[in-house]
């Protein structure tokens, strides 16, 4: 099967079975999606939806989270990863948004990068999420899914699968095909043990035709 049609065959599948897709973690505002994506970096968006409500209700706004010293953040956020890095990345990303746009979101993936704590997976989906631009972010999940499906060759980085995934699907479809991808990984596609047998992209799937000898 050719790359374009291998495409057009997933997300054809997609449309029909997944056509509602969107991301897991709870938020209110832009600014409340960038702390839970901040937040969920090697941590699950469960963890992350436990900690988030006591957390915003602390610092509702970027201008009270900047105010503080990260010490303050700490003691919301202990039970998710990396929680010393994640709460100076915090109070850095809110001093900055403040400092630099104002205390509004900015919705280009080359500005958000620019704040503390935000890579570029993180400033994708900012700008996929909030704003529907046509960015992708290609989280362990989305490598992973792309790779075995066969929607990404020989690729060695996410930057290198984004980009590869980014000239296959249509401009309007990619913010949804980023959650498309997402929770077929979390779900289906898992790392260890993937669930194809319950997978309705056996057809399309280079994986899947490997491991069947096909």
């Amino acid at each position: 099967m050719q790359i374009k049609e291998r495409f057009e065959k997933v997300i054809e599948w997609f449309k029909v079975n997944m056509p509602v897709a969107e991301s897991e973690l709870n938020y209110r505002s832009p600014y409340e999606l960038l702390v839970a994506v901040i937040l969920s970096a090697q941590c699950t968006d469960k963890r992350v939806n436990l900690i988030t409500p006591e957390l915003l209700r602390r610092f509702p706004t970027p201008e009270k989270l900047a105010e503080v010293e990260p010490d303050e953040v700490l003691e919301y956020i202990r039970s998710c990863s990396y929680p010393n890095n994640k709460a100076k990345h915090l109070v850095g990303m809110a001093r900055k948004l403040i400092a630099d746009y104002n205390g509004v979101m900015p919705d280009e993936v080359d500005e958000l990068i620019k704040l503390p704590g935000v890579g570029r997976k993180t400033a994708s989906v900012i700008a996929s999420v909030i704003f529907n631009k046509p960015a992708m972010a290609v989280d362990t999940h989305v490598f992973r899914v792309a790779a075995r499906i066969g929607l990404s060759v020989n690729s060695k980085t996410p930057y290198e699968t984004e980009k590869q995934l980014i000239a296959n699907i249509p401009e309007e479809m990619i913010p949804i095909a980023h959650h498309w991808l997402i929770l077929h990984g979390r779900y289906v596609c898992v790392a260890r043990k993937p669930k194809c047998e319950a997978c309705g992209l056996q057809p399309y799937c280079v994986y899947y035709a490997a491991d069947k000898g096909q």
